[in-house]
């Protein structure tokens, strides 16, 4: 049987650089979206949902309910094709879907047959992840739940807004008091919608007969207290480091610091595939602050592409280091990888921000945007971005941004 080629939204690269624009770390946001995801399950009475976003190469699960999953290759979702849709996605049986029914999570543990999703749309118009429940056995929604679930979805994206909000505000806001009032302003809308889903819910939950879903009311009420309290982190959003060491801002990475996050976040994909993954950085600048804008997006994606296109039993390394100037600092990092490497044309392609679709070495299906997509980051930092590479010798990629110094 012929390969299923993988649904790719009409308007991808646009979409993945939405995404980008939430600079996103997608290891820390589970507590606050999991009541959604447990609301969500409760609402259309299933044993599991989840909260998606979904980049180039990965399905990063936010929060999940009754499935402990943190990240799942894009290509293996069902994600996949909800982002591709308009308004929701639906799959009764998915073990009599040629699309599913030889996925691991169907053909075995945990057996799941049933599926609903709707996507994460930004007032943009780009649907940069899902809402999605499971379930062992079919489950077909009503209109009232599917709605119920459409709402839950909408409160997702104002919350992924606050949160880009907050973050704004913590890396320019100099004046404590003056940062929570804007909180206070900019979270007003996002926190009525979260009283106005629990209001929707008290109306109809008993027209539904579900019982349940009155049990998590007050979790939704609590939810907008949680968002407020976020306000306060302004004043507390360092992070402990050696007494020696500088003191980080809001919007600050240190060498340290990026290779937890990158070990954290990408050691699994390494494990699953059975490469070698190993970050290093400067020991004579390993503490220095940098500003962390978008380098999860660049330097994930570059990694995802090099794991993606190195064979079982190769290694996937990334190098950091930071050059100190008079007035601009220039921070510096290769992801390099002992995979398939690429042709001078396919070079040339990524250097002038072209997308191009390639499979991996273990049958993995591209979506031809992630290098693209690390270009124009790259661009927009005003940095420079250069790749050594040829068939069969593997890949580099050596990336340098510029970081001014604080007065």
């Amino acid at each position: 049987m012929q390969p299923i080629t993988p649904p790719v939204p009409a308007n991808e690269m646009e979409r993945i650089i939405e995404l980008s624009e939430f600079d996103l770390d997608y290891g820390t946001l589970q507590d606050q979206f999991k009541d959604l995801t447990t609301l969500a399950a409760k609402i259309a009475g299933t044993h599991i949902s989840l909260v998606n976003l979904i980049d180039s190469y990965t399905s990063w699960t936010i929060a999940n309910h009754g499935l402990p999953l943190e990240q799942y290759p894009r290509e293996d979702t069902v994600c996949q094709y909800t982002i591709a849709e308009g308004e929701k996605f639906e799959v009764e049986d998915l073990s009599v879907d040629d699309r599913f029914k030889n996925k691991a999570y169907v053909s075995g543990d945990p057996n799941l047959r049933y599926y609903f999703g709707i996507p994460l749309k930004t007032s943009s118009g780009y649907n940069i992840g899902s809402l999605c429940v499971f379930d062992t056995e079919s489950k077909p929604l009503t209109p009232e739940k599917v709605e119920m679930l459409k709402i839950i979805a909408g409160e997702i994206v104002n919350r992924l807004q606050v949160h880009k909000i907050i973050q704004n505000l913590k890396s320019s806001a100099t004046n404590a008091l003056e940062s929570k009032k804007r909180v206070a302003h900019d979270i007003r809308g996002p926190i009525g919608g979260i009283i106005g889903l629990a209001r929707i819910i008290s109306e109809q939950g008993d027209e539904n007969t579900m019982e349940e879903v009155l049990e998590f009311i007050n979790l939704i009420h609590k939810s907008g207290n949680s968002i407020l309290e976020l306000a306060d982190e302004i004043l507390s959003a360092d992070v402990p480091l050696a007494a020696s060491a500088p003191k980080l801002g809001a919007n600050e990475f240190n060498q340290v610091m990026l290779k937890d996050k990158l070990e954290k976040l990408y050691t699994p994909q390494a494990f699953n595939k059975g490469i070698e993954f190993v970050v290093t950085t400067n020991a004579d600048t390993e503490v220095i602050p940098f500003s962390k804008n978008k380098l999860l997006q660049i330097i994930g994606n570059l990694i995802s592409n090099s794991m993606k296109f190195t064979p079982m039993g190769g290694k996937v390394s990334v190098e950091m280091g930071l050059k100190i100037g008079t007035d601009v600092n220039q921070l510096h990092f290769n992801v390099q990888d002992t995979g398939v490497g690429m042709t001078e044309d396919k070079v040339n392609a990524i250097l002038h921000g072209q997308g191009t679709s390639t499979n991996g070495t273990s049958g993995e299906q591209g979506y031809g945007f992630g290098l693209a997509l690390v270009k124009h980051l790259v661009d927009s930092l005003k940095g420079e971005m250069k790749i050594n590479s040829s068939p069969g010798e593997g890949t580099s990629f050596e990336i340098s941004i510029p970081q001014v110094k604080n007065a």
